[in-house]
């Protein structure tokens, strides 16, 4: 079992990156999609990307880490939402597009909505999740259009202006802070220094000036989001030396929960167990392999992989098993 790492990823990230995520969305979601009439998927099955990671967002939506919503909204009575971990959750399984279809992938989220959030909130978050995929689809179509004009007239601070337009069309002022706030800070941190290296009336040393001025001004959370991979790094290089120590699972818990926290050490310690066992498993499973093998050494071919293939069908699921091309001889 991994980790799946949140990465944020705006309309510069996604330009930067040639749009790759938004052209998944080509030809499988229309303009406006109408979500409320789309006919049942044939499975809610998860993608076989996803196995073994973690959804994002859930553990918060479980611990109840909820963001309130408008006053109007509180003073009648309503349940709160988590705006910014639902979008990671929305985001989270919409990687499968072009994998899954749009229905497939809705009805997952649905349903793990269903399973986690209480009856209050549930009509909310779906309300937020078909406007959420309308979006979506929108920002494809404008994607579409700037593609059609003048290279002049389709710079990037240009089209991140029109998708916060295009946003502003779908979600209010709180609900857009909450999902994109931390987004679009770093979004206008990386035009900003885009600008500052393609502009050829600066000199080397005034470029140099106004990158480090840049980097004081930046927002805090953005700093801790940026710094955050790298601190995974370096706990990652000191848990493996501890290790090499000899360390036991009871000191790096202690060292996990001081760079992180008690419930973070405690859902890495449940992987490392995971992991323990998984190689225990593939340990046990290459030496019966072996010996299958060997026994039947004079055998035909289609015979040694029918006693192969049987092993793995006696050891392993559907999703194990095609984690096992990895380990064969």
């Amino acid at each position: 079992m991994t980790l799946r790492w949140n990465k944020r990823t705006g309309l510069v990230t996604i330009t930067l990156l040639g749009l790759l995520g938004l052209a998944f969305w080509m030809g499988s979601v229309p303009v406006e999609p109408a979500l409320s009439k789309s006919p049942a998927p044939e499975s809610g099955q998860q993608a076989l990307s996803l196995s073994g990671t973690a959804p994002d967002g859930l553990m918060a939506l479980q611990a109840g880490l909820l963001n309130p919503l408008p006053g109007s909204c509180r003073e009648a009575g309503c349940s709160t939402l988590a705006y910014g971990e639902l979008k990671r959750l929305f985001d989270y399984y919409l990687s499968t597009v072009g994998e899954q279809t749009i229905d497939a992938i809705t009805l997952q989220i649905r349903q793990v909505l269903a399973q986690n959030l209480q009856p209050g909130q549930l009509p909310q978050a779906k309300r937020l999740l078909d406007r959420y995929i309308a979006f979506k689809a929108a920002l494809l179509q404008l994607e579409q259009e700037f593609a059609k004009k003048p290279e002049v007239e389709r710079s990037l601070r240009t089209r991140f202006l029109a998708m916060q337009g295009l946003r502003d069309r779908y979600f209010n002022a709180e609900e857009a802070q909450a999902m994109f706030g931390l987004e679009d800070a770093n979004d206008l941190d990386a035009l900003a220094r885009l600008e500052i290296t393609q502009d050829t009336k600066l000199s080397a040393e005034e470029k140099r000036s106004r990158l480090a001025a840049l980097d004081q001004q930046m927002p805090r959370a953005l700093r801790e989001d940026r710094e955050a991979p790298r601190a995974l790094i370096r706990l990652d290089a000191q848990i493996a030396a501890l290790r090499t120590q000899g360390a036991g699972d009871d000191e790096i818990f202690r060292a996990r929960a001081k760079a992180l926290d008690t419930a973070a050490a405690g859902r890495l310690a449940e992987l490392d167990q995971d992991e323990r066992q998984w190689r225990q498993r593939i340990e046990s499973y290459l030496a019966d392999r072996t010996r299958a093998l060997q026994q039947l050494a004079d055998a035909p071919e289609s015979e040694k992989q029918a006693a192969v293939a049987n092993l793995q069908q006696a050891r392993f699921n559907e999703l194990e098993r095609k984690r096992l091309a990895a380990y064969e001889p």
